[in-house]
């Protein structure tokens, strides 16, 4: 990372990131040798990343022919409006996760019920799933990221323009908020 005081050097403030957001991008190898990038939802579970897919498509095609990817997760927290003087003055102020790993089809069934607990946990906190019928089983993918780096990233401001911005984000306010 180039500019090392927007690291969060906090592993704790990563993992809260990647349990909180909701959409993470999947980059992955298109067959035309092009990146290609897939919003989706995913969960985080003991250090890896998990998600579901059908059993056909470009993301398993990808990953079929090279395991390696990049994830990212952001979460915007306000937008600094600039001023009549100085318009330029407008920022973003926000946190993101970006890991690299490789993924892999999950085949065994103790883990995919394990990832899917994980997703309906994280989307659905209000329900409790144990059993899913092996019909669903057979056709749902579950792919796991294990990562092999990772680096978060924050912009907070200085000053007052911090203290808001840590108020904003222990306030529960829906993200992002605008400032000025």
């Amino acid at each position: 990372m180039r500019k090392q005081n927007k690291r969060i050097t906090d592993a704790d403030v990563i993992i809260d990131l990647l349990k909180s957001c909701h959409v993470g991008r999947l980059g992955t190898m298109g067959s035309d040798g092009w990146p290609m990038v897939k919003p989706l939802n995913f969960a985080w579970h003991e250090g890896s990343i998990y998600f579901h897919c059908a059993l056909e498509g470009e993301k398993l095609e990808d990953i079929r022919r090279d395991s390696r990817v990049c994830f990212e997760v952001d979460l915007p927290i306000a937008y600094v409006k600039g001023t009549a003087e100085n318009p330029c003055r407008a920022e973003y102020l926000y946190r993101s996760v970006i890991l690299r790993g490789r993924d892999s089809l999950v085949e065994s069934r103790a883990e995919k019920v394990l990832a899917l607990n994980a997703l309906m946990h994280k989307y659905q906190p209000e329900g409790e799933w144990r059993d899913y019928p092996e019909e669903k089983l057979d056709i749902t993918g579950i792919v796991r990221i294990d990562i092999e780096d990772m680096c978060g990233k924050e912009e907070l401001g200085k000053g007052e323009m911090q203290a808001q911005a840590l108020r904003i984000l222990n306030s529960g306010e829906v993200l992002p908020v605008v400032i000025g």
